[in-house]
């Protein structure tokens, strides 16, 4: 890294990437509630990612085993291969199983509560 901010072997300066990721984070926030639109912004990351990936960044490895070395190297001193993590489906489903149970003990809760103005009985 340079004294710019820029890392040498780099065409993006880390404000560059900041600013990037700052409004991912504001585009997020922004659909806080909508499931859909967050889940097309995930999407939309994957896509980039991929072409990304087998596009630019394949065109651009080492043609030599030096050099290919040094960019394992790199790779593994700044903190590993970049991986996009999909929820997986069971995951999910485990979710909508405790919101389920959380709303159906409400539920019940609710049922077996004693309604407004009529006394409780002791039960035995």
């Amino acid at each position: 890294m340079n004294s710019s901010g820029t890392d040498v072997n780099s065409g993006l300066g880390t404000g560059d990437l900041q600013a990037i990721s700052d409004t991912l984070r504001e585009l997020a926030d922004d659909c806080r509630e909508d499931t859909l639109a967050l889940l097309q912004l995930l999407r939309m990351l994957e896509a980039v990612h991929r072409e990304i990936r087998e596009g630019l960044f394949q065109q651009s490895l080492p043609a030599n085993r030096q050099d290919l070395y040094n960019l394992l190297r790199d790779i593994e001193a700044s903190g590993g291969w970049p991986y996009i993590n999909r929820m997986k489906l069971r995951s999910l489903l485990m979710n909508l199983t405790a919101d389920s149970t959380n709303c159906s003990d409400s539920a019940n809760a609710r049922a077996s509560a004693p309604a407004e103005g009529f006394p409780v009985e002791d039960q035995p």
